[in-house]
């Protein structure tokens, strides 16, 4: 899996949450100002050669669907943020999430307790 540019990741979003669409659908759910249409068809066609979507002829009009989920994108854009930044160290993105990011007690004593039951589970 590689990882998406700006634009890529915009599309898929929309497509993850329409589950299939055509290009006119895609930029109707796009806030303004919208990009041109050969833009988006674009962005779109270098998914589809990437492997995320797939499209289906109906007539001469193509409708698209991801082929990897946002689930999928997530842990694979999780992964790369926990090397590159955090030498793949969890204690360090939760120091950060701490110090940097103002996590507050409430939310640090829910991560406690998650941690806690998912070690209770193993």
């Amino acid at each position: 899996m590689r990882e998406l540019t700006k634009a890529e990741e915009q599309v898929m979003l929309i497509l993850w949450e329409m589950k299939e669409g055509i290009v006119k659908d895609v930029i109707e759910k796009m806030e303004p100002p919208k990009p041109a249409y050969n833009t988006v068809s674009t962005v779109i066609r270098v998914l589809e050669g990437k492997g995320f979507i797939s499209h289906k002829a109906i007539g001469n009009t193509h409708v698209y669907f991801p082929l990897i989920t946002e689930e999928q994108y997530k842990h694979f854009a999780f992964d790369k943020v926990m090397n590159n930044y955090f030498e793949n160290n969890y204690q360090s993105l939760v120091s950060f999430l701490v110090k940097e990011k103002n996590m507050d007690m409430q939310e640090l004593d829910e991560l406690i307790a998650l941690a806690e039951n998912l070690k209770n589970k193993k």
